[in-house]
């Protein structure tokens, strides 16, 4: 892998002709095959953006997803959705759980009783087909996303269990078993969202322990992302990352969306930071030397070869060219923070607090 890989966090901008097409989508005016038909021709374009702009570990910018939430709960066994007429596209659908959420066979190999193509592939929530699409339009690294079994607790009534947490964990079985199912496809880098975590932080070990549940025994890397939400580029909750440690260190994944560098020092993080370079919740492009500077930094604590260079958050509500011109930026100030790595006169700072080895 190159030094100071390049990636999104994952959603991508959605352009205005999408937004209201998917909202004419819920009016009734356009079916659903029309509707597949104009995500693909988004992801293609998404796609090619990214390469265009020198990403490195490119994604299918969640582009059929009207939020982060409704495209898997719509698509889970025993999640029942009474009204899935919306106003908006970006709307939350109101979910509920009435009994436990049936459980899949124990895992197998493809074809198996829980392998794909198996009997129980008519209960999957078909994200490996998602990856494939993505993996016929590129020949570039993918990071593919979904979100965790905490944050999609959230948004479910939960009038079946009688400890909260068995939801959680019911879900995060479920998520295992699309993640073997992403890695029978060849997905190799799979990324964990959590965006509801930072409104519940007392919950932090539940939701680490179910993440732990939707990795085991899934040969990827992982990737976590924790962040304070991104709801119409606004934050929802206010804060620091200090809620997450040290339980998080105990998640079995490689990258986090942190960027409380102090942490890292403080809790001597030995994983892959995913660092955020780029602000998405403005439309001010940052230059590229801005960028270079915060690498820089972030470079006093972690090394060069555990560091991944992405945006903040995802791209979903800046404007199509604002988002193309900051990936340029962001890859622009990673290629000058490279070409310091590589005079032989420089020397990389040595990361503070420690053995980070």
């Amino acid at each position: 892998m190159v030094l100071l890989p390049t990636t999104v966090v994952g959603s991508y901008s959605v352009p205005e002709w999408l937004e209201r097409l998917k909202t004419e989508y819920y009016q009734r005016r356009i079916s659903a095959q029309h509707l597949a038909e104009i995500h693909e021709v988004a992801i293609k374009a998404a796609v090619k953006d990214q390469e265009l702009a020198g990403i490195d570990i490119v994604s299918d910018g969640e582009l059929r997803r009207d939020n982060d939430v409704d495209y898997f709960l719509a698509r889970i066994p025993g999640v029942h959705i009474p009204q899935r007429a919306k106003t908006d596209y970006f709307d939350y659908y109101e979910a509920e759980v009435t009994r436990p959420l049936p459980e899949l066979p124990a895992p197998a190999g493809p074809g198996g009783p829980g392998g794909p193509g198996g009997p129980e592939a008519g209960t999957r929530l078909g994200l490996a087909d998602d990856f494939r699409f993505t993996r016929r339009l590129t020949d570039m690294p993918i990071k593919f996303s979904f979100t965790g079994p905490f944050s999609l607790s959230r948004r479910i009534r939960d009038e079946a269990y009688a400890e909260p947490g068995d939801l959680v964990r019911a879900l995060a079985r479920r998520l295992n078993a699309e993640a073997r199912d992403l890695a029978a496809a060849g997905a190799d880098l799979l990324q964990i969202d959590e965006p509801f975590l930072a409104g519940y932080p007392e919950q932090v070990e539940l939701a680490v322990e179910a993440v732990n549940l939707v990795t085991e025994d899934v040969p990827v890397t992982w990737a976590l992302h924790v962040c304070y939400g991104n709801r119409y580029a606004r934050p929802s909750w206010e804060g620091h990352y200090d809620f997450l440690f040290p339980a998080v260190k105990a998640a079995r994944v490689d990258r986090k969306g942190l960027d409380d560098l102090r942490l890292i020092r403080q809790h001597r993080w030995e994983k892959w930071l995913g660092l955020g370079v780029i602000d998405v919740k403005s439309s001010e492009v940052e230059p590229a030397e801005l960028v270079a500077s915060r690498i820089r930094r972030a470079l006093e604590y972690v090394p060069a070869d555990r560091l991944m260079v992405n945006p903040d958050c995802g791209l979903r509500h800046l404007a199509p060219e604002v988002a193309r011109r900051k990936l340029r930026a962001m890859v622009a100030g990673t290629a000058l923070v490279r070409a310091e790595l590589a005079r032989p006169e420089s020397s990389q700072p040595e990361p503070q607090g420690g053995d980070t080895t």
